[in-house]
């Protein structure tokens, strides 16, 4: 598919309701994902950015654990509109999971102490950028997909459950797949409050 950059930023949006029906082969889903991950910007070129792709049983029980570790933070009281929501996340088709590597935040802090303070921000918004671009790149393939950030709360069972190194902090959760229903129209704000030019 081939969509110009304003279309693609246009059509990206939150979908919650998804099919687990692929619409391209996963080789594809993986050349989107590297290419992302190979050329988003990064504070440093410190390419501190991990990611992790879970589909089939794995994104299945990625969403079984977030639901069980809720239900025990929430209780059963209320908790239908959130199974719901868990219901909507595991009925697609896969789940782009994004990290940052702290062990290389730490070595740039030591390494450049003067900005110590600021890598943990610059790092976030790499993360941020990486994950738009996996976003819009997603939606360009046919998918629709949502950022999630269900962290802190199940990191330890996230890393537990797939081996993943402590260095690797979790930063969001994108649950992706076909789209069953498209998203509520957006408003939007007048751009002349938003933004300034000067001359």
């Amino acid at each position: 598919m081939v969509k110009d950059f304003f279309s693609a930023i246009e059509d990206r949006r939150s979908y919650y309701s998804l099919s687990k029906e692929r619409v391209v082969p996963n080789k594809r889903i993986k050349e989107v994902i590297d290419h992302a991950v190979q050329y988003s910007p990064s504070a440093f070129n410190s390419q501190s950015a991990r990611v992790i792709v879970l589909t089939g049983q794995s994104h299945d029980q990625l969403w079984d654990i977030t639901k069980k570790t809720l239900r025990k933070a929430v209780g059963d009281k209320d908790f239908e509109k959130t199974e719901e929501k868990m219901k909507s996340f595991i009925n697609g088709y896969g789940t782009v999971l994004f990290f940052e590597d702290q062990a290389t935040i730490d070595r740039l802090q030591e390494q450049y102490k003067t900005y110590a303070e600021n890598f943990p921000i610059w790092s976030n918004q790499s993360s941020a950028i990486l994950q738009f671009v996996v976003w819009t790149s997603l939606e360009i393939e046919g998918f629709g997909a949502s950022l999630q950030h269900y962290n802190p709360l199940i990191d330890d069972e996230v890393s537990k459950t797939w081996d993943i190194s402590r260095d690797w902090k979790l930063i969001a959760q994108m649950p992706f797949g076909t789209p069953t229903a498209e998203p509520d129209d957006k408003d939007f704000s007048p751009l002349e409050e938003r933004v300034k030019y000067y001359h």
